[in-house]
C-alpha cells in the first residue's frame, strides 16, 4: 500500500494532478496530498459546462433518481477509487477522522445521513418543488393544480464551498445533479474525502462524470467557484456571511444561532424534555449550524440551567475510535485556546456563570487522547444583552437566558431552527409569522431533527429554477 493518498482535481470529470499540492496528516501513517486547482483553471473547465448540462439532459430525471439511490449504497458499504487507489467505508472512516478529529462514532452518523439524504431523494426532491413531478426537469412543463406551468435553470452549474465541521453539509447540493445542474465543489480542507467518495458513488450509479467538478483550492479559487457558476452556495462565518451578502446569486449557510423557546404554558413539563434539551445542544458534538445555541425561558432559568449542566458535564473526551465517544478534538489547537479565552473573557461581564464549572471533572480546554478538546458548556444569563447570550461556537456550547415571552420573538434575531415548546394557539400563530425563524418546530423537538420532505434551509429548486408564465400549443412537448 502507498504510504500517500493523492486526492486529484476532477476537472468535469477527468482525473487532474497539478504540481501544486497541500499535505495533510491521514491514518495509519500515510499522508494526504490534495491537488489544488488554480482560477485560471477553474474559468477555463467553466467554458465547456454546456457539455456537462448536455450530459446530464440525455438521461431522464427518473433514472437520475434511481442512480442517487443506488449511490447511497455504493457511498456506504463499497470500495470507491481515490485516486490512483481505492478507499473502503472503514478507510474512509478513519482517515476522516484523522484530518477533522470528529470520533468514529460521529463520522459514521454523518455517513447514516448522506445515505439517508441520497436515498431518499425522491422525497426530497418532492419536498422542494411541492410534489411537481419528476418528468418536469425532461419536458420543462409540468401540471399543477390543472394548469400547464413552465420552470427553466437559471443557471448552467452549481457552485458549492463546503466546509470541515460536518460531512453530512453535503446533502444539501446532492439534489442539484439529479435536477439536471451540474456541480462544481471546492471540499473544505480538512475534508476533501466526503465531498470526493459521494461523487464517486454517483459516477459507479451511472451518472456522466462530466457533471462533476471537484477543485481543492485557494479563498480566490473559492471565490472563482462562486461567482463564475451563476449560482452558488458557501459555508462559513458571519464574516463569510457578510462577504458574499451583496451577491444574490450566492446562498450562504452560516452560523445557526439555533434556539429553544420554552413557553409559560411549558413551564410545568420541562423536565419531562431535558433530554431532548441535551441532545440539541450536544448531538453532533455541537458542530452543526442546527444544533442549539439558546435556550429562551421566561422563568426559572438557574434551575433549568442546572439540569442540563449536570448532563452536558458528564459527556467526556473520549479516544476518536471509542464506541461511545461524542466530543471532537480541534484539528486547531490555537483556535481551540482563542474560543476559550472568549469565553472566559466574556464571563467577567457580570449577568453569566459557566454552569457547568460546577461539575465537569476539570478545565474547559484540555488535552486528552493526544489531542485537544473544549469540554461541553452552559451559560446561565441574566439578561439577553449578555455578551454570551446568543453565541454560537464549534463544541456544545449554549447559554439559558430569562426573557418574557412577549418579548421572545422580538428579541431571538435571525433564527436557523427554533424549537417552541407550547400548546399556546395565539403565541403558535405569532411563531408563525415570524420572520426570523427559518424552520419552526411546535412541540419538544430537537433542533437538530431533520425532515428530509422539508429542507431545513432555503430551497434548491427555487434557488436553481425559476417559473414563467407560459400559454399555447403545449401539445409538441412531450
Amino acid at each position: 500500500m502507498s504510504e500517500e493518498i493523492h486526492i486529484p482535481i476532477l476537472r468535469l470529470g477527468q482525473k487532474y494532478r497539478s504540481l501544486d499540492t497541500v499535505e495533510l496528516p491521514a491514518s495509519a501513517g500515510r499522508k494526504v496530498l490534495t491537488h489544488t486547482a488554480n482560477p485560471g483553471l477553474i474559468r477555463r473547465d467553466l467554458l465547456g459546462i454546456a457539455k456537462s448540462r448536455a450530459a446530464l439532459n440525455e438521461i431522464p430525471t427518473d433514472t437520475l433518481a434511481t442512480y442517487c439511490e443506488q449511490a447511497a449504497e455504493l457511498f456506504l458499504h463499497e470500495e470507491l477509487p481515490l485516486g490512483d487507489s481505492a478507499q473502503g467505508p472503514q478507510e474512509y472512516v478513519e482517515s476522516l477522522s484523522a484530518l477533522t478529529k470528529l470520533p468514529h462514532t460521529l463520522v459514521r452518523m454523518n455517513m447514516g445521513k448522506i445515505h439517508a439524504a441520497m436515498s431518499q431523494i425522491r422525497t426530497v426532491i418532492a419536498g422542494l418543488t411541492r410534489g411537481i413531478s419528476l418528468d418536469l426537469f425532461d419536458r420543462g412543463i409540468s401540471s399543477l393544480n390543472d394548469l400547464e406551468v413552465n420552470f427553466y435553470p437559471v443557471t448552467d452549474a452549481l457552485g458549492v464551498s463546503l466546509p470541515s465541521n460536518a460531512p453530512a453539509v453535503n446533502s444539501l447540493w446532492l439534489p442539484a445533479p439529479v435536477l439536471k445542474i451540474p456541480v462544481l465543489l471546492k471540499p473544505g480542507r480538512e475534508d476533501p474525502f466526503t465531498p470526493f467518495r459521494i461523487v464517486q458513488a454517483l459516477i459507479a450509479a451511472g451518472f456522466p462524470k462530466e457533471a462533476f467538478g471537484f477543485y481543492p483550492t485557494t479563498h480566490e479559487g473559492g471565490d472563482t467557484i462562486l461567482m463564475t457558476c451563476g449560482r452558488g452556495i458557501s459555508f462559513g462565518s458571519d464574516a463569510t456571511v457578510r462577504k458574499y451578502a451583496a451577491f444574490p446569486s450566492i446562498q450562504v449557510h452560516g452560523t445557526g444561532r439555533s434556539k429553544v423557546l420554552i413557553g409559560e404554558d411549558f413551564m410545568g413539563k420541562w423536565t419531562e424534555h431535558a433530554r431532548t434539551l441535551v441532545e440539541s445542544v450536544s448531538a453532533n458534538g455541537g458542530r452543526s449550524c442546527i444544533n442549539t445555541s439558546a435556550i429562551l425561558v421566561p422563568s426559572g432559568r438557574e434551575e433549568i440551567a442546572d439540569a442540563i449542566a449536570q448532563e452536558l458535564a458528564a459527556i467526556e473526551p473520549l479516544p476518536r475510535d471509542h464506541e461511545d465517544a461524542l466530543l471532537c478534538g480541534f484539528s486547531n489547537t490555537e483556535w481551540a485556546g482563542s474560543i476559550n479565552d472568549l469565553i472566559d473573557e466574556h464571563l467577567k461581564v457580570a449577568g453569566a456563570e459557566d454552569v457547568t464549572a460546577r461539575y465537569r471533572k476539570g478545565p474547559r480546554l484540555v488535552e486528552m487522547h493526544g489531542q485537544t478538546y473544549l469540554r461541553p458548556t452552559l451559560i446561565s444569563c441574566a439578561h439577553s444583552d449578555h455578551p454570551l447570550a446568543n453565541t454560537e461556537f464549534m463544541f456544545p456550547f449554549a447559554s439559558v437566558t430569562a426573557i418574557p415571552q412577549e418579548r421572545m420573538l422580538s428579541e431571538i434575531g435571525e433564527t436557523l431552527v427554533a424549537s417552541a415548546w407550547t400548546e399556546d394557539p395565539i403565541w403558535i400563530r405569532q411563531l408563525m409569522n415570524s420572520p426570523d425563524i427559518e424552520r419552526l418546530n411546535i412541540g419538544p423537538f430537537p433542533t437538530n431533527r431533520v425532515q428530509w420532505e422539508q429542507p431545513h434551509e432555503g430551497n434548491l429548486f427555487e434557488f436553481l429554477y425559476r417559473r414563467r408564465a407560459i400559454q399555447g400549443n403545449l401539445a409538441a412537448v412531450s
